[in-house]
């Protein structure tokens, strides 16, 4: 007589999974529509499909994060659930609505189905990062999100300039994710856990290869963070991917980026933490230095916000270098504000280069201010707001990253950050200068016949939703911080 052994099943969390699951859907029916709708209505449909996707997702996340108040592990100890995760998912899905906006009078014939199922494939890629509860699902959902952006990068095919950022991009990232996979591996073999708990608890924390994996790891995330030096890649994909492509990278992939690393270096190398925060500050000062230095020589635009971008990482590598949990909030309020300005930028200068056709620089923006006033203005506040100047988001985000540090005592952080922040002011202003104080572009130069370009409601709400949140997170800091602090309460500091 043969009895048939029981199998046990892990019991699976669909609300933790929900996010992920309702852009994976989006993508898959972005796919069909690619197929079976036709070619007139398809960029109407994908783009519906794919905003609602991650409209979804921000109400699941919102859901999740109202549900959650422990953190939990799940399936085997593979996934985190808990208000850190949900409130980055929200983050995610926020920065993914903008980029389809701004996607939406984009013109583009070719693979529009295409697109957008690989926009909603990337946002679904990137709830799962940060939700990640091991180093395997770390990887995986790196890879997930990494391999939609490498072909959205290069989806372009009729400019070489998107062919060349694809393939630098695919290239580079493909090293920072072998590098983070060599490190995870090393972890693994010198504790024989993959659990970020199960590290923590895991004999081995003097052995040579544990703190090899460990440096390996903040360099694989240093990587998607665009830190220096580890950021080579980002001017020159940040100016050949579509716009809105890099609008939406240049704040979710930071975003979920840093998250993972506060979660992995705070949750599995507590004991270590006199190792990895200096190595964390070390890569903010560079990342302060080069990014700012480099910035300054920028005549595009976008490889100057590129920059930026790396110089933006700095602070934020400062709050998770102060190992506390202010640092946690200060990175986590940080997020906010920078990811609206950067989505409200990178939005604007798409806007000046469907009517111009071409690169925009500080040459091609002379006068637009005057030309375009709701432009201009909008580039007005996400500039201040980048420079950290009163009455928007980006002052409350330095003061309370600084506060971290000074909490933390490297208050030779602060020195260095206060003087990047005084250098960064000139770059910033000179995109103002440019839009207001210099002889306005000759009008020829518009593509359009006729003048003035047809309007682009889609795109000029995605602007006006980010400057609300560029400003308005200086007003609201309480509510924020709110949440941010019911976020960072899921680690263990």
């Amino acid at each position: 007589m043969i009895v048939a052994a029981s199998i046990v099943t892990p019991s699976v969390d669909w609300l933790a999974l929900s996010p992920s699951l309702a852009l994976l859907a989006a993508a898959a029916i972005c796919l069909l529509g690619a197929v079976l709708v036709p070619a007139g209505p398809r960029r109407i449909f994908s783009a519906t499909v794919a905003g609602g996707g991650f409209v979804a997702a921000g109400v699941l996340a919102a859901v999740l994060f109202d549900r959650s108040p422990e953190q939990q592990l799940l399936i085997a100890e593979s996934m985190t659930r808990d208000r850190l995760a949900a409130l980055t998912q929200i983050l995610v899905a926020g920065f993914g609505l903008a980029a389809v906006f701004v996607s939406w009078g984009d013109g583009r014939r070719d693979h529009v189905g295409e697109y957008y199922a690989l926009l909603a494939a990337a946002g679904g890629g990137m709830a799962f990062f940060v939700s990640a509860g091991n180093l395997m699902t770390l990887f995986l959902g790196l890879e997930w999100f990494s391999i939609a952006l490498y072909i959205l990068v290069a989806l372009d095919t009729h400019r070489k300039e998107s062919l060349e950022a694809g393939l630098k991009y695919l290239i580079v990232g493909s090293f920072g994710s072998a590098i983070l996979l060599f490190g995870s591996a090393l972890t693994y073999g010198a504790t024989g856990e993959l659990g970020f708990n199960a590290i923590r608890d895991a004999t081995g924390a003097d052995d040579p290869l544990f703190v090899a994996g460990l440096a390996m790891i903040i360099a694989g995330l240093a990587f998607k963070a665009s830190a220096a030096p580890f950021h080579m890649w980002t001017p020159d994909v940040y100016e050949g991917a579509p716009t809105p492509v890099t609008a939406f990278m240049s704040a979710a992939t930071k975003a979920v980026a840093l998250v993972v690393m506060l979660r992995v270096l705070v949750t599995a190398f507590p004991e270590q933490a006199e190792i990895w925060s200096v190595a964390v500050a070390v890569l903010a000062v560079v990342s302060l230095v080069i990014g700012n230095l480099a910035a300054l020589a920028q005549k595009s635009i976008k490889r100057m916000l590129a920059y930026s971008s790396v110089s933006q990482a700095g602070f934020m590598l400062i709050a998770i270098a102060a190992d506390n949990e202010l640092g946690g909030k200060a990175l986590l309020f940080y997020l906010i504000p920078y990811g609206a300005a950067s989505i409200g930028a990178f939005a604007v200068v798409a806007a000046r280069e469907r009517e111009l056709g071409r690169e925009v620089t500080l040459a091609t923006l002379a006068g637009w201010g005057w030309e375009r006033p709701f432009y201009g203005a909008a580039m007005w506040v996400f500039m201040l707001g980048f420079a950290g100047f009163p009455f928007t988001g980006g002052m409350i985000g330095k003061f309370y990253v600084f506060s971290a540090a000074y909490e933390a005592g490297w208050w030779w952080l602060i020195v260095i950050g206060v003087i990047a922040t005084a250098v960064s002011v000139y770059y910033y202003l000179a995109v103002v200068r440019s839009l207001y104080m210099r002889p306005a572009s000759a009008r020829a130069d518009l593509v359009v016949a006729g003048g003035s370009p047809a309007p682009d409601p889609a795109l000029e709400l995605a602007i006006g939703v980010a400057v609300l949140v560029t400003v308005g997170s200086f007003f609201f800091v309480g509510p924020l911080i709110d949440l941010t602090e019911k976020a960072v309460a899921s680690l263990p500091f």
